[in-house]
């Protein structure tokens, strides 16, 4: 089990996770481990009357750190008679098993926990901490403390997780279903407000680099439409479900799910998720062409002048480029191809960046130090290439299997493939020698 370090800045921390938030793309969960229970809970040994117990809903809000900016949630078990009480989190997971975390085998479990130091916890990070009582019947109480009682245990306290689909709050929401009989998930098969995607826009705005470095590696199976049954694997979305939510109890009466929400500690430094995503689109458009048409205008120029600083800069640019649109291309198709982050597979994004794309690197290099003659040539056909593959990439949206919510992506890259491409056939065909004017 990790022990988790104490909370720093997002910023402080991106360059040293650079690599590991590829990898954790599809994994990010605010998942803080507690120490594993001891001795059985009164409900767990049949001690408890179904009368004496209360079950809870709590929700975390969003943290610094990449994993936490979705917030987390347990579910709590108390007995008020013998006054005991645990929370159950199913957000443990092992940072020492990196390797099949990356490869997409994410195995967490979960482990109960005093409450009160796990409130505390979370509330020394200044994050929101919220309780809500659930209105459950003693025999939903009853179910619902027998079912955590046994998921805890050795034998049952592993799975798979999938961030969308399978996570810390999916497995509370399923459990509180449970309570009511499957009426949780029958209310909330209606249409949910929006795709995983847009979700996912929204949560990781506060950082935008990171916001449409996790857009890139993502493929169209996040586009879908969902129910609110789906959304529930946001802990923000659950809580919004229970307060929202009546149900048939045992005696027939129709009753709201929550009974009371108490607020442990209401964050005074973070700002709340937006309800909606932001829309970047226009300024990543802006900086599509400010990246491309340069390269454009940097060509012309050195071809023009020959001046050895503009084919300088031409390189330097180029090289960059090539750096990370190549790197960013090469390890989704890693993804892909090696692990089983079935999120990455049958990127439309490849299209306007992918492995060739690293060849711009050494390319550009060359071009800079002004080495190989025929260094343009080479560079104006991969240019060409690249810019053809962006323009098939826009001209398959018109099939219905490429449906993939990736405009945000063809605003930047597809000018930036299209400027490249210009500049490159703008520019002659073999670096001048030395003292030697250039031919246009």
């Amino acid at each position: 089990m990790f022990v988790p370090a104490p909370a720093q800045p997002v910023r402080s921390r991106l360059l040293a996770r650079a690599v590991a938030s590829l990898a954790l793309l599809l994994a990010l969960v605010a998942a803080l481990p507690a120490r594993a229970g001891g001795a059985l809970p009164p409900w767990a040994s049949g001690e408890s009357r179904a009368e004496d117990l209360g079950t809870f809903l709590v929700t975390f809000g969003p943290g610094n750190d990449i994993p936490s900016w979705w917030g987390h949630a347990a579910l709590g078990v108390e007995d008020r008679t013998q006054h005991q009480a645990r929370l159950y989190n199913y957000g443990m997971f092992d940072f020492d098993k990196f390797a099949t975390f990356a490869l997409g085998r994410l195995e967490f479990w979960v482990a109960d926990a005093p409450v009160l130091p796990y409130l505390r916890f979370y509330r020394g990070e200044d994050r929101d901490v919220r309780l809500l009582r659930l209105n459950l019947d003693a025999e939903g109480r009853r179910r619902m403390a027998q079912h955590l009682a046994q998921n805890v245990l050795p034998e049952h306290r592993d799975y798979l997780y999938d961030h969308y689909r399978d996570n810390c709050s999916t497995r509370l929401r399923d459990a509180i279903d449970l309570a009511v009989g499957g009426q949780l998930k029958k209310a909330l098969s209606t249409p949910g407000r929006m795709t995983l995607r847009e979700h996912t826009r929204r949560y990781t705005s506060v950082v935008p680099a990171v916001s449409v470095l996790l857009d890139f590696a993502m493929n169209d199976t996040i586009d879908r439409p969902l129910t609110r049954w789906d959304e529930a694997f946001l802990p923000d979305e659950l809580e919004r479900a229970v307060k929202e939510q009546r149900y048939t109890n045992a005696q027939g009466q129709t009753v709201p799910l929550l009974e009371r929400v108490d607020v442990f500690h209401s964050s005074t430094s973070r700002a709340p998720t937006p309800a909606e995503p932001p829309d970047v689109t226009p300024w990543l458009l802006l900086l599509g062409l400010a990246w491309g048409g340069s390269a454009a205008l940097v060509a012309v120029w050195h071809a023009r002048t020959g001046q050895a600083l503009a084919r300088v800069l031409l390189g330097l640019q180029t090289a960059m480029t090539g750096l990370v649109l190549g790197l960013l291309g090469t390890v989704v198709t890693l993804l892909w191809v090696l692990t089983d982050h079935t999120v990455t597979f049958r990127n439309e994004n490849l299209f306007l960046a992918n492995p060739l794309t690293l060849l711009a690197l050494p390319l550009g290099v060359s071009l800079a130090l002004g080495r190989a003659r025929r260094t343009p040539e080479r560079l104006r056909r991969l240019w060409l290439v690249l810019s053809a593959t962006a323009l098939l990439g826009l001209g398959l949206k018109v099939l219905p299997m490429f449906d993939q919510n990736n405009w945000n992506i063809l605003a930047l890259l597809l000018p930036v493939s299209l400027g490249f491409g210009a500049a490159f056939v703008r520019l002659p065909q073999r670096v001048a020698a030395p003292g030697a004017v250039p031919s246009l």
